[in-house]
């Protein structure tokens, strides 16, 4: 298991910090296995939030979501958004 933080203190800095750490992480990734822990994501978007969880079980949690919160109040962290429903003519809801 590998879990790379950075940190600094000058903000003009941060594209060239995380510039280096997104090389490291990149450079580790022929020795992956491939999975992701969730609670070491920071905010690296809905796309490593469903590789934690896998397709199925991110399908199952957009729908609880969409059921218990549909207006996604709950979105921070790594967020799971509500499943969109398709209605008749075709627009996707949020419920």
């Amino acid at each position: 298991m590998l879990n790379i933080n950075t940190r600094w203190a000058d903000k003009a800095e941060s594209e060239r910090h995380i510039a280096h750490t997104r090389q490291l992480y990149d450079s580790f990734l022929p020795y992956s296995a491939g999975g992701v822990y969730v609670n070491f994501l920071g905010d690296e978007g809905e796309e490593r939030v469903r590789a934690a969880y896998g397709d199925a079980r991110f399908a199952r949690l957009q729908e609880l979501k969409r059921r218990h919160d549909p207006d996604n109040v709950f979105r921070f962290n790594q967020n799971i958004p509500p499943r969109l429903v398709q209605t008749a003519g075709d627009h996707a809801e949020g419920r």
